[in-house]
C-alpha cells in the first residue's frame, strides 16, 4: 500500500490541527483541509513532502471535489478521511435564527456529506478505506445554548450508523470519533472551568495512534469511554449536570473546532 493517505478537514486549530501534526510525525501524508492555513503552512515548512496544506469551504461542492481531486492527484489514494470541521453558535433558541442552524448543518452535517461522497469513489475503487466521523457527546446529551450544534451531532451519530452498514460489504468502515469535552475555541464560550477540558494536543495525538481503527467508537482514553457509556444510558443526567457546571454568566459567541 505504501505510505498512508489522510484527509483530516478543520485541520487549520484545535484537535485537528493535532492530529494532523501527529500524524506527520508517525510518517503519514496528510491533506489538511481549511478556511485558514496559516498553523498548517507553519506545519507545511518542516513536512513538504508529507503535507498538503489545502483551504476548503467544506460547505462548497466544488471546492471539496478539487481538494480530494488534489490529493489524489498528489498521492493516488485515501487511506483515510477524518471529518472533523466544525461551526457551534452559541445563544438560546429564542435568540437564534433558522439561519444560524442552517449555517451549522452545512457544515457539521453536509460537510461531512461532501467529503463522504468526494471520497468514496477512490476508496471503492482501491478496495477499502476508512472515514472516521467526528461527533460531540452533546447530540447525545442536549446543552443549553447549543441547540443547533447538537441536533448536527446527533445527525452525525445516525448518519455514521448508516453508511456503517451500506458500506461494510465494499470494505468501507465508517465510524465515530468522540473527543472528550476539550479547551478548543468552539468548546470555551460553554462556560465549562478550563480544568474540566481536555488539552488539544493531548486529543489530537491520541486520536492519530488510533487512526486506522475500525471501532464503532472511537474514543481517546478510558475516560471518554467510560463518559459515552454512561451519556447513552442516561442522557438527561449528564445533561443537566453539564448545565449546571457552564452556569449562567455566559455569552452568545460562535467557534470552531
Amino acid at each position: 500500500m505504501g505510505t498512508p493517505v489522510v484527509i483530516v478537514t478543520g485541520a487549520g486549530k484545535g484537535i485537528g490541527l493535532h492530529m494532523t501534526a501527529a500524524l506527520l510525525e508517525d510518517g503519514y501524508r496528510v491533506a489538511g483541509l481549511d478556511m485558514s492555513l496559516g498553523c498548517l503552512q507553519v506545519l507545511e515548512e518542516g513536512y513538504r513532502e508529507s503535507l498538503l496544506a489545502l483551504r476548503c469551504d467544506v460547505t462548497d461542492d466544488a471546492q471539496v471535489q478539487q481538494a480530494v481531486s488534489a490529493v489524489v492527484d498528489a498521492w493516488g489514494r485515501i487511506d483515510v478521511l477524518v471529518n472533523n470541521a466544525c461551526l457551534a453558535l452559541f445563544r438560546p433558541f429564542e435568540a437564534r435564527s433558522l439561519g444560524d442552524t442552517r449555517r451549522e448543518f452545512e457544515v457539521n452535517y453536509f460537510g461531512y456529506l461532501r467529503t463522504i461522497v468526494a471520497a468514496l469513489p477512490h476508496m471503492k475503487a482501491q478496495g477499502g478505506g476508512i472515514i472516521h466521523n467526528v461527533s460531540s457527546g452533546v447530540g447525545l446529551t442536549g446543552f443549553p445554548g447549543l441547540s443547533g450544534y447538537a441536533s448536527t451531532k446527533g445527525a452525525i451519530e445516525a448518519l455514521t450508523r448508516t453508511l456503517a452498514l451500506e458500506l461494510q460489504p465494499l470494505g468501507i468502515t465508517v465510524n465515530l470519533i468522540h473527543p472528550p469535552l476539550t479547551d478548543t475555541e468552539s468548546a470555551r464560550p460553554l462556560g465549562i472551568p478550563a480544568q474540566a477540558m481536555a488539552d488539544p494536543a493531548q486529543v489530537g495525538r491520541a486520536l492519530a495512534r488510533k487512526i486506522f481503527s475500525t471501532r464503532p467508537v472511537v474514543t481517546p482514553d478510558f475516560r471518554t469511554a467510560a463518559y459515552l457509556f454512561f451519556a447513552r444510558r442516561h442522557p438527561e443526567v449528564l445533561g443537566r449536570l453539564f448545565s449546571k457546571l457552564a452556569g449562567k454568566g455566559n455569552r452568545p459567541a460562535e467557534g470552531t473546532r
